[in-house]
């Protein structure tokens, strides 16, 4: 059962993009890919949501699942409680990734925010799912001043955890990094004991979908299915 779930260090930081890429890049490689969003805040019941923005830049050779929505953009718990829906359990998101992995080469488990945002009133969070799948958990950083602190303690809560992780992806790579991001390429991996596997550059997302595809691979490294390699000096 190939199942990775990614996750963020924060919110807005390109967690789908990343996503989207390394969807992309595995169904270059020849795989078969499902994407599963367990819970979907800030978004109205007739607007695509993260999960269908991954169709719409990887392809529609991706299945996509959303198992819950929420229309106020808080932690799903919180966003639960207020719109008086039920919240979802990692049980249930480890079941559904279960099934589409009998299915498909990869799925990838995208969640909501940070790792231990809440998914329910028991304070269950998307490291609890990876737990019972037994799965890896991808980092998703930003690039900037701050960036190490976040990242440096998400990995040490996977290592509480005992999950593994395969490295961390800087989710908007900017145009004309300043100097925080460029010693970042540097620092993440030695502040989060993880390989950094890829960048993917600010405004991906607005590219149009062929363009997106043909570039992905380059952005990821080849943990991913991408040829991405990081830089030297």
């Amino acid at each position: 059962m190939a199942v990775l779930v990614v996750s963020g260090t924060g919110t807005e930081i390109g967690k789908t993009v990343v996503t989207s890429a390394i969807a992309a890049a595995a169904l270059a490689a020849g795989l078969s890919v499902a994407v599963l969003k367990p819970a979907q805040t800030g978004v109205g019941p007739d607007e695509p949501g993260d999960a269908a923005e991954v169709g719409r830049l990887a392809g529609p050779a991706v299945t996509t699942v959303e198992l819950a929505r929420y229309p106020e953009p808080l932690a799903p718990d919180t966003a639960a409680r207020r719109s008086g829906l039920p919240t979802v359990s990692p049980e249930r998101i480890a079941q559904a990734a279960r099934e589409l992995a009998l299915t498909h080469d990869l799925v990838l488990v995208e969640g909501a925010g940070g790792l231990l945002v809440r998914f329910d009133e028991a304070g269950h969070t998307l490291a609890d799912a990876a737990r019972l799948l037994g799965a890896p958990v991808l980092i998703v950083a930003p690039a900037g001043l701050g960036t190490l602190n976040s990242t440096a303690l998400t990995a040490e809560a996977l290592r509480a955890r005992s999950l593994t992780s395969p490295g961390v992806v800087i989710g908007s790579w900017p145009a004309e990094p300043d100097l925080a991001a460029r010693c970042n390429l540097a620092d993440l991996p030695s502040v989060s004991g993880l390989p950094l596997l890829g960048a993917v550059p600010a405004g991906a997302a607005a590219l149009t979908p062929a363009a997106f595809r043909a570039s992905a691979s380059g952005w990821i490294a080849a943990p991913l299915h991408g040829t991405w390699s990081a830089p030297t000096d």
